[in-house]
């Protein structure tokens, strides 16, 4: 069966598209899967993954787009590999020199077996998150990283020069929590402050900037 899964880490959206094969009694890694062969890392289509924004994985630079997902099994240490390639069935068109990304990570071994294959994420903070697949008793994780600032600073500056209504409360909050730049957060949070002038949360922030 098809599966999706989707995530907003920060203010990216990462989704994973793929087919869903299950274990029915065979032996996976080291027999259906051999070791050290491309594997289109679900079943029918090879695997979809699409990035909105620019992110790292284990910490490895990968621009925004779509990318087919391909890895290489092993025993400990597999290769993960994104391809810009789209839209292949399997791993029979596979072309090396369209990788976009090669990541080494290591298995680990699962306390019970997972018979569906199936993406997720976990450990999800602010700007980061893992992104993982299971299946059999072997699951494969990668950190996922984005930076916030550099996708939102130009947003916060485009509409605090627009005509309005400015985020003035949001925008300046966002600096300070950044470290951006503090003598721009004062000037929004007072703009803020005129139109709520008996706010004293708005007061404790703007002490906090100070």
């Amino acid at each position: 069966p098809a599966g999706s899964v989707k995530q907003r880490i920060g203010v990216t959206d990462v989704e994973v598209a793929y087919g869903r094969p299950s274990m029915r009694g065979r032996k996976v890694f080291g027999g259906l899967e051999p070791y050290g062969a491309v594997w289109r890392t679900g079943a029918n289509s090879a695997t979809r993954v699409t990035f909105s924004t620019d992110v790292k994985l284990e910490g490895v630079d990968v621009p925004a787009g779509s990318y087919s997902l391909f890895s290489i099994p092993r025993e400990k240490e597999w290769t993960v590999i994104l391809n810009s390639a789209t839209n292949q069935f399997g791993a029979y068109g596979y072309d090396e020199s369209k990788d976009a990304a090669r990541i080494q990570v290591h298995a680990t071994a699962l306390k019970a077996p997972v018979e569906t294959l199936a993406f997720g994420f976990s450990d999800l903070q602010s700007t980061s998150g893992t992104m993982y697949f299971e299946w059999e008793s072997t699951r494969v994780a990668m950190s996922l990283t984005t930076d916030v600032v550099a996708n939102l600073v130009p947003r916060i500056e485009a509409a605090m020069a627009s005509d309005g209504p400015h985020p003035y409360l949001q925008a300046a909050m966002f600096y300070y929590e950044n470290d951006v730049d503090l003598e721009k957060a004062v000037k929004w949070i007072d703009e803020g402050a005129k139109a709520q002038p008996n706010a004293f949360w708005i007061t404790y922030r703007k002490g906090l900037i100070l």
